[in-house]
């Protein structure tokens, strides 16, 4: 089979031993791109399951509807050949669709077809209408794919849209298979566009980048390599939203070499968090499993998802991707503690850092290691300098390593404003490059320029030896440091509260408001500063505490931060649950958060 540079790519399933070069690195084979991967799979093991969804809806009972390999073929041809009459090479089309396999085939098909998907989330999921509406009108997509079930709702937003282009409207789970007969096979280069992944917007509105082909291959040659997923009978399980990158490599990373992955609805999860457990305990009977997700959702089901009485669960082949930024030691802690008793290795968790515009994976603890924490001093952190300190020192702020940058990518740790490499045990922004960096953001050449084509001054004998002296590399936004050869990621730029000339991490701050009151609901406080210098305290109730007087919270949280930050609250807002803005992967949205508190119409308040 050929790929797009006319060379020929060898037959059977990708051996990764054929991705490396003679010193290690990881090199793509000509012509291999995400569609010739999954042609491999067809033509080398077409019987084989590649994935499965469990569908929670309607009842208790799930109903697992599963597509091979074979299977997935035939439906990416016919909706491939009904966008090719619709729409041009290089044309954006947007998945609006539930969670299932319909999204996943409309995402391949769309790529297949010669356009650029665009993954997006069907105007059900509340809370982020605004970001959807804000990347359609930033991609313009010729075509919207959905389902039958999501029609109706994706009519009435798309009507409501006001300045957009109207895309026409394709149901894929309403295109017969006999479409794919007039599919024609469209050249696909390994520096095409595969597709736009948008941001968070957790700290600046969402941003499509630019990933290609090649950068989308050597991620997930990145990541199997470093979380040691090289056998084709390790499984994933996944809730994550398919318009979320780590979503979409964990449909990605079964097509490097055959495997399969686990699927369900991220309500299906927050609903009965039982249901992952279940997932993955099955998946461990067959070989390893490896699933993702942020702190909270490790918290949540550590708290509501152990399993019933008597209940078979074995977690004993279990790989955890924990991926937050700052990963949360409690979370690892209470999810150890509750299903060590399940046969869950103590090496499961897998702290790793990651971001949209490097694809997804940036580092990761080795695949034989333990989580491991480091204290550090909260004067030195706001000062830059990352000074380890005892457990129970008065000022020790714990962080979590990162562990080790992928194979073929460089991390360094950055003064932004003179571009210059600071040494290790220095905090800074983190920087990277490596052929997984995103081609840049669709439509926005200034920000393009400004995030995508940072020049280094690199220290000697640093962590960018092996790059080009000429190299652009990508700001993150992100604040880290390394100890010891490992990566700590430490918090925000945007985020930081900044007063008297020192830097405080808002997560610092939140955990010790958290900690000075039970009226405040766990992991749902934010901390920011608005004019003047101001800090502000934004906190969810607990748990039956609607009724409670705050007065004596407030003075708590005023007290504790003041005695351990240095820094008075100017104001302490309890709102209800779910007031909070989050981001759609869960994240705290603070920047949205201090929008809504400063224009009033912030929930409770």
């Amino acid at each position: 089979m050929s790929g797009g540079t006319g060379q020929v790519v060898s037959e059977g399933l990708l051996k990764i031993e054929d991705c490396l070069d003679a010193e290690g690195n990881i090199v793509l084979p000509p012509g291999v791109t995400l569609i010739s991967l999954i042609d491999r799979n067809i033509a080398s093991v077409g019987d084989a399951v590649a994935y499965r969804y469990l569908d929670h809806t309607g009842t208790d009972d799930v109903r697992a509807v599963e597509l091979t390999w074979a299977e997935l073929g035939v439906r990416l041809r016919a909706i491939g050949a009904r966008l090719q009459r619709l729409a041009a090479p290089g044309d954006r089309v947007a998945i609006l669709a539930p969670q299932g396999l319909d999204y996943v085939t409309g995402f391949f098909a769309a790529i297949k077809a010669g356009t650029i998907a665009v993954p997006l989330f069907a105007p059900e999921l509340q809370g982020h209408a605004e970001r959807l509406q804000t990347a359609l009108d930033d991609a313009r997509p010729t075509v919207v794919l959905t389902t039958s079930s999501a029609a109706g709702a994706v009519e009435i937003f798309l009507d409501d849209l006001a300045g957009v282009p109207r895309p026409q409207i394709l149901l894929i789970d309403e295109i017969p298979d006999s479409a794919g007969e007039s599919f024609e096979n469209r050249a696909i280069d390994v520096d095409d566009v595969s597709h736009l992944q948008y941001t968070s917007g957790a700290t600046r509105a969402p941003a499509g980048v630019e990933i290609t082909h090649r950068a989308v291959g050597t991620n997930l040659l990145q990541m199997i390599l470093a979380i040691d997923l090289l056998d084709r009978n390790t499984h994933g399980v996944s809730w994550l939203p398919l318009f979320h990158d780590m979503g979409l490599s964990m449909i990605g990373f079964p097509a490097v070499y055959g495997g399969h992955s686990t699927l369900m609805s991220p309500t299906a999860f927050l609903r009965r968090p039982q249901r992952w457990i279940r997932a993955l305990a099955e998946g461990s009977r067959d070989g390893r499993v490896v699933t993702a997700a942020p702190n909270f959702a490790y918290e949540w089901t550590a708290q509501r998802g152990l399993p019933e009485a008597g209940e078979d669960i074995d977690l004993a082949n279990v790989v955890l991707i924990i991926g937050s930024e700052p990963v949360s030691i409690e979370a690892v802690d209470m999810f150890n503690a509750a299903f060590a008793p399940y046969g869950l290795p103590a090496t499961a968790f897998k702290p790793s850092y990651g971001i949209a515009e490097a694809t997804l994976f940036v580092s990761t603890i080795a695949p034989d290691a333990r989580a491991t924490v480091r204290h550090l001093d909260r004067d030195q952190l706001t000062n830059g300098k990352a000074v380890p300190v005892a457990v129970d020192a008065e000022n020790a702020v714990p962080q979590v390593s990162c562990g080790q940058i992928a194979r073929s990518q460089w991390a360094v740790i950055v003064e932004p404003a003179a571009g210059a490499e600071l040494p290790d045990g220095h905090v800074g922004e983190i920087w990277l490059h490596g052929e997984n960096i995103g081609r840049g953001y669709w439509g926005r050449p200034d920000d393009t320029r400004a995030t995508f084509g940072a020049a280094l001054t690199p220290a000697v004998g640093g962590h960018a030896d092996g790059v080009p002296a000429d190299a652009r590399w990508l700001r993150t936004g992100d604040l880290g440091t390394y100890l010891d050869g490992e990566l700590y990621v430490t918090g925000r730029l945007a985020d930081l509260v900044v007063m008297g000339g020192r830097q405080h991490y808002p997560q610092d701050i939140e955990a010790t408001v958290a900690a000075a009151s039970p009226l405040v609901r766990r992991g749902h406080a934010t901390a920011f500063t608005v004019p003047d210098e101001q800090l502000v305290v934004v906190a969810e109730r607990a748990s039956g505490t609607r009724r409670a007087d705050p007065a004596p919270a407030v003075d708590a949280i005023r007290a504790a931060v003041r005695q351990r930050h240095g820094v008075d609250v100017a104001d302490v807002r309890f709102v209800p649950a779910g007031a909070i803005p989050r981001t759609t992967s869960g994240k705290l949205a603070r920047r949205a958060c201090r929008a809504e508190y400063l224009d009033g119409t912030l929930r409770g308040q």
